[in-house]
């Protein structure tokens, strides 16, 4: 037993995973002519469930990107290995903590989730997040061209949270892929 855990943070532990796997799941999705940001900013307030209308109107393959993109917002910060670091600790810290909590927290928290509609739909979420995370990996693989380490991580991102979130820390950076300098050609 951990005494420094208590009840009410173990609750919102389920949270904290959610409000990190938003952000993550927007690094994931790649750019294409419908705009994924407005997806994911109603995912803060309606889940993963925004996110399905993306999904049913996203068609591969992504288009390259600009050098110039590179170095603007939001794509600079989503890029950076600072940022991936940052989620994969993140989520360390925050699955260490729940694994440290008492079997007590453990079944306060299962009582609130048969009775707390708003807790039960929020962990459904993040379970629905987390089955979306192969697609997004498979997706970022491949627009990246990453096959051979690639595809030994796509199992992993069957992990939630952290799955995903070592992908962002291993995957080569778009700095270090050839990008195309004003091409509108559509890759093959």
């Amino acid at each position: 037993m951990v005494p420094w855990i208590t009840k009410l943070e173990l609750r919102t532990e389920v949270f904290s995973m959610q409000g990190l796997s938003n952000p993550l799941s927007y690094t994931l999705c790649s750019e294409s002519k419908i705009p994924v940001w407005p997806f994911v900013s109603l995912s803060f307030f309606g889940g993963a469930y925004a996110l399905l209308p993306y999904f049913v109107l996203w068609r591969p393959p992504p288009p390259p990107v600009e050098e110039d993109e590179l170095k603007r917002w939001p794509l600079n910060f989503l890029e950076s290995k600072i940022t991936a670091g940052v989620s994969l600790v993140a989520g360390l810290g925050l699955i260490i903590y729940a694994a440290l909590a008492n079997g007590d927290d453990w079944k306060e928290f299962y009582q609130y989730f048969r009775e707390s509609k708003f807790i039960h739909i929020t962990c459904l979420d993040f379970t629905l997040l987390s089955t979306f995370a192969p697609f997004w990996v498979y997706n970022d693989m491949t627009a990246r061209k990453w096959y051979e380490k690639g595809y030994s991580l796509l199992p992993l991102s069957l992990v939630p949270f952290l799955g995903p979130a070592l992908y962002l820390v291993l995957r080569p950076s778009l700095w270090e892929l050839p990008v195309s300098a004003g091409s509108t050609s559509k890759p093959k």
